[in-house]
């Protein structure tokens, strides 16, 4: 399973490319808004960072504007991936984007049949939102089973993200039930490489070697 980083700032996808654990980035309009500059020159820095998929949001909600801002948006460099929501209109526009070779993430997805439909118009990527489903009482790994599960039953090649990720146990499950890629937060990164007992473990063998000093 790849990991994709989630977010709009410059220094936490420095520090991920570092550690060289990413294949690509996610972004959306509420993680943008959080940074200040260009986002479009970002968006570029970033494919030329990672070398991986870039998935930028489009903002229009109808169907003539997405495809507008998709094409601009794809004209940026052939990393870039355009990001929409789940509707009638995105879906319109997945269709005709898919034909003219423009990847797409169908984003906000809460259901199996909306993944599907997603697929069955041509999207690159789906993107299930796994978190905020835990948040209104369902499982949002569930999702990502039946999903997976209709994918493979069929030969489906849209690819699945597994998004709105609240904890690294949850890249675990995504892991276990075949996601794709799990699209996390920096911090959740930073807590998939903590663990106590590491901790311990190098205080440990720091301390016996002082002691052969």
């Amino acid at each position: 399973m790849q990991l994709f980083l989630d977010t709009a700032n410059q220094a936490e996808v420095e520090a991920a490319v570092r550690m060289g654990v990413i294949s690509g980035v996610t972004t959306n309009p509420s993680l943008v808004a959080k940074e200040s500059g260009d986002y479009l020159a970002r968006s570029k820095y970033f494919c030329q960072l990672v070398n991986g998929p870039i998935s930028v949001e489009a903002i229009a909600l109808d169907y003539e504007g997405m495809l507008k801002e998709a094409r601009e948006l794809a004209a940026i460099d052939e990393r870039i991936v355009v990001k929409l929501p789940l509707t009638e209109d995105a879906l319109a526009a997945i269709n005709v984007l898919s034909k003219e070779g423009i990847k797409t993430n169908a984003t906000l997805i809460f259901s199996a049949n909306q993944a599907l439909l997603a697929a069955r118009c041509g999207a690159t990527y789906v993107s299930p939102f796994v978190g905020r489903l835990n948040d209104i009482g369902q499982d949002g790994m569930t999702l990502i089973e039946e999903i997976k599960t209709i994918f493979v039953q069929f030969g489906i090649k849209s690819q699945i993200i597994a998004a709105s990720i609240r904890s690294p146990r949850q890249v675990t499950e995504a892991a276990l039930i075949g996601a794709d890629i799990a699209t996390v937060p920096f911090k959740i990164l930073q807590q998939m490489i903590a663990h106590p007992q590491t901790d311990l473990g190098i205080a440990k063998f720091a301390a016996d070697w002082q002691k052969r000093q």
